[in-house]
């Protein structure tokens, strides 16, 4: 069985310590001497998310950068007119071993790269049904590339969940687990939340352990 890397699908992603191309909410004063907003107007700026989500969401701020086990709020558009909104919790980020893909024909391309699983936790907290679409993260490796996850021609039990369930509606919950291969053997120094290239990513860090043979985490405690 072959697996597809999708490598040549993967896109270079801005350094995470520039902002410049980010949309509205990377505006900042020209000047220290200019007059800084009120209380009222920051609480406005605050509470006004980038895009339309359901009453009671409350969306992670754009460029936040959280620890693995924290959560996050985001919303993107998976299709036009159509707005998600997910809670996210990265649970694990852990680098694998090919010896976990006895069974899938390798190419040399891919054994040059070098394999993570992302694990999360992922709730659907707005009104549209995401049933059978990607699950939005990426991870970004040492050269400030941003890679997306393998999609699998079969079932890979020690990490699957790439896709949302056939129906993933609003309230749904979901455990997940993502594979992703870094080009050159490469490192993983996040994972990202970044559903174009004007929004400043959301990302995840935390110690890297080993990925076991039954498909759960092992080795070293965060």
């Amino acid at each position: 069985m072959r697996l597809p890397t999708r490598l040549a699908g993967t896109c270079l992603a801005v350094s995470l310590a520039l902002t410049a191309c980010s949309g509205d909410d990377g505006a900042r004063p020209e000047s220290e001497s200019e007059s800084s907003p009120t209380a009222t107007e920051a609480a406005t700026e605050t509470e006004t998310p980038y895009l339309d989500v359901p009453d009671g969401v409350e969306l992670t701020e754009q460029g936040s950068e959280l620890d693995v086990s924290e959560k996050a709020t985001v919303a993107y558009e998976p299709r036009q007119n159509a707005v998600g909104a997910l809670d996210v919790t990265v649970t694990s980020i852990e680098r694998a071993d090919f010896r976990l893909f006895d069974g899938f024909e390798l190419t040399r391309e891919t054994m040059k790269t070098t394999p993570y699983f992302v694990r999360a936790t992922v709730s659907n907290v707005g009104d549209t049904d995401l049933g059978g679409r990607p699950v939005p993260l990426y991870i970004v490796d040492g050269d400030n590339r941003l890679i997306e996850s393998s999609v699998f021609a079969g079932t890979f039990k020690p990490c699957e969940g790439s896709m949302f369930p056939s129906k993933f509606r609003s309230g749904d919950k979901v455990k997940t687990c993502l594979v992703y291969l870094a080009p050159d053997k490469g490192d993983l120094t996040a994972v990202s939340f970044r559903p174009d290239q004007e929004f400043d990513p959301i990302t995840w860090t935390g110690k890297l352990t080993r990925a076991g043979t039954d498909g759960k985490q092992g080795g070293g405690n965060r």
